[in-house]
């Protein structure tokens, strides 16, 4: 095992990725000379060159369009996208484009692109640099959306989203970066699929089911220590996968426990939390000894950063959730 930071166990994955096939290439702003913004590509284009790791002009469009026809060429792209208020000018080549191509070709033509969006709030930036759009790109057709919440998670997963035919939008929860954790180098990383599409139950509980992603995830377990000291036994879920939503675990798990709590940064309506309260009301509608919960952001622009602790779903609200569901 070796002790890493959340950017540099993706920086390894990527450079693994780079050795094991030449068909593999970055793009980005700055990730070249400058290593990135948050310094997660650096070294990379010392090491292979300006052709495989590519400082592009600041049009996202332009990134995501170029890393289409790349792929309809055989190479497998992975793009950054800055940071994540930037994607915008993208959506409509990842939406209509990117999602779209292989059901339109009958499954011809597949589009092996990743897009990292370094996501979530908690770094005191200013505007447009700490949003989460991840429901977008969710709710499209044809993309798979993930989101590692740990440093072990984002070395295995980012390889997996390369080696994926499919498109994958690769959601990395920023406030993370600078979190250590440790990380098996020399493990053998599982075929994308069904590992990249699978939840994962990260503590074991019995009276209620957390479920978070990305930047909620270590939220959620220290929520479960925190509740635990008081006597209450909470199982924490990670989703891993926005889409496809595996749905089995995190219902084989309110089966047990009966309450359940969905929690992410992003605003509440609409959220991620929204289907996965949908799907376990609809699946576990006889074993819910409350109503599925939800917590996360309020459905405002995200604030200034002097604020936006108020803003993020704490410890203090996730545990105020906790016990209006074990109250019911």
């Amino acid at each position: 095992m070796t002790t890493l930071t959340f950017a540099k166990a993706i920086n390894l994955g990527l450079r693994k990725a780079l050795e094991q096939s030449p068909k593999v290439l970055l793009m980005g702003e700055d990730i070249g000379a400058l290593g990135g913004v948050f310094r997660v590509t650096d070294g990379l284009q010392k090491d292979f060159g300006q052709e495989r790791v590519v400082d592009t002009p600041l049009a996202e469009s332009g990134i995501v369009g170029t890393a289409i026809g790349l792929a309809l060429r055989g190479y497998r792209p992975v793009c950054e996208i800055q940071f994540d208020g930037f994607i915008f000018p993208a959506f409509d080549q990842i939406t209509t484009q990117l999602a779209k191509m292989h059901y339109r070709s009958k499954g011809r033509l597949t589009l092996p692109v990743v897009i990292r969006v370094p996501y979530g709030g908690g770094i005191g930036a200013v505007e447009h640099h700490s949003e989460s759009p991840e429901a977008l790109f969710a709710h499209t057709a044809g993309l798979r959306v993930v989101s590692p919440s740990s440093p072990a998670e984002a070395f295995a997963m980012i390889q997996q989203a390369i080696a994926s035919p499919d498109p994958v939008l690769f959601f990395e929860p920023k406030g993370r970066y600078w979190e250590k954790g440790d990380v098996d180098l020399d493990a053998a990383v599982d075929a994308p699929h069904p590992a990249l599409d699978t939840a994962k139950v990260l503590r074991e509980g019995t009276d209620l089911t957390l479920v978070a992603y990305g930047p909620t995830v270590q939220t959620a377990l220290k929520a479960a220590e925190t509740a635990a000291a008081e006597g209450t036994s909470v199982e924490v879920v990670d989703l891993r996968t926005l889409s496809p939503l595996d749905t089995a675990t995190v219902a084989a798990s309110v089966r047990r426990t009966g309450r359940c709590v969905v929690v992410h940064e992003a605003p509440v309506l609409y959220g991620t939390g929204a289907e996965v309260a949908a799907r376990i009301t609809e699946e576990c509608f006889y074993h819910l000894e409350a109503p599925v919960l939800r917590v996360g952001g309020f459905h405002t622009p995200y604030p200034v950063a002097k604020i936006e602790h108020d803003y993020l779903p704490g410890l203090d609200r996730v545990l105020d959730a906790v016990d209006r569901s074990l109250a019911f």
